[in-house]
């Protein structure tokens, strides 16, 4: 089976991908890229589109709702070539008909696409169109519960000459919880010709072999990944040299690092933080997730509250307490 990494937005960036990368992922997505954004020339939203050597296969997700900045979108990506310049940089490119976030509904992208299945058919026919790289899109079950229309989205996706589908198995009204419903995402995969990626609720052992079972080619992990990177190979059954929590962190600030000296390099006349703002901004909420369930969370807590500076993150990750330990390895 293969395993990999969610298109989160605000934590899937190069270095956290990479990280998981290590950790044993077989391939990971970017986060959200917004065709407005890139089409009218953000140039900060093609900081979202960098790899880093090392990464292994990385798919671009991009969102929107206008078929020509979808397309424009699709080709730009299309042209990236990876950190060695010998193959592209992606690996696909995946059209986002699902994420539930306001900002993202009200523009008429994410999931208000679940109950538009013809303008989903437009979208994905525009980048199939401008980019000879495969194309999937990565979508919900529906609205809400009793409304099944990724039946119909899966349709469109074929129709239009998508290479595969990436079904959150809950619907747009559970948000990020709420009980999986595996019993759909069985009967999605036996009615499409399309390789299914599914998705959602994914913790342990149990959850991925249930998700298996429903016949899908491969597992997609989210936020336990936050926590927890190892999850990758501890699901299929390798050990890249297990680190706490705490050490993929400091990990995960070797790239972080890394990544933003690429940044000032390549993008000259972009800002881009301080090495203080940019780990403050970037650190702090994954901090969170990493040390999630440790001793003494309270007060820990409270520390990773106050963090702003790259000392003071350096600082917490030397604390005594946090130091691997030999059951932390597999």
């Amino acid at each position: 089976m293969k395993y990999v990494l969610a298109p989160l937005a605000e934590f899937t960036d190069a270095p956290f991908r990479l990280t998981c990368h290590e950790a044993g992922a077989d391939q990971t997505y970017t986060e959200m890229v917004s065709a407005a954004a890139l089409f009218y020339g953000h140039g900060p939203t093609r900081h979202l589109m960098e790899t880093m050597p090392g990464e292994g296969p990385v798919a671009c997700q991009i969102f929107g709702a206008n078929e020509e900045e979808i397309a424009f979108t699709a080709a730009e990506a299309s042209k990236l070539m990876s950190p060695d310049g010998d193959k592209p940089r992606f690996c696909e490119i995946n059209l986002n008909a699902g994420c539930p976030m306001p900002r993202i509904v009200r523009c008429g992208a994410g999931a208000s696409l679940v109950t538009d299945p013809e303008r989903v058919y437009r979208l994905l026919k525009a980048i199939v169109a401008n980019t000879t790289l495969p194309v999937t899109l990565k979508t919900r079950l529906g609205p809400r519960l009793g409304e099944n229309t990724v039946f119909e989205l899966a349709d469109a996706a074929e129709r239009a000459g998508a290479s595969g589908l990436c079904v959150h198995a809950r619907y747009t009204s559970q948000m990020h919880g709420g009980p999986v419903n595996l019993d759909v995402l069985a009967e999605l995969v036996s009615r499409t010709r399309l390789p299914v990626t599914g998705n959602g609720g994914v913790k342990c052992a149990e959850d991925a072999r249930n998700m298996a079972a429903t016949g899908v080619s491969a597992v997609m992990i989210g936020r336990t990944a936050l926590r927890d990177p190892s999850i990758f190979a501890r699901l299929k059954g390798i050990n890249v040299g297990i680190f706490s929590g705490p050490e993929w962190a400091r990990r995960h600030l070797d790239h972080l690092l890394d990544f933003r000296r690429m940044l000032v390099s390549k993008y000259p006349v972009d800002h881009v933080p301080c090495e203080d703002g940019y780990v403050g901004i970037k650190m702090h909420t994954h901090l969170f997730r990493y040390f999630s369930g440790m001793p003494g969370a309270a007060a820990l807590r409270a520390r990773l509250n106050s963090i702003r500076t790259l000392a003071e993150v350096r600082e917490v990750l030397a604390m005594p307490a946090l130091a691997p330990k030999n059951s932390d390895l597999i």
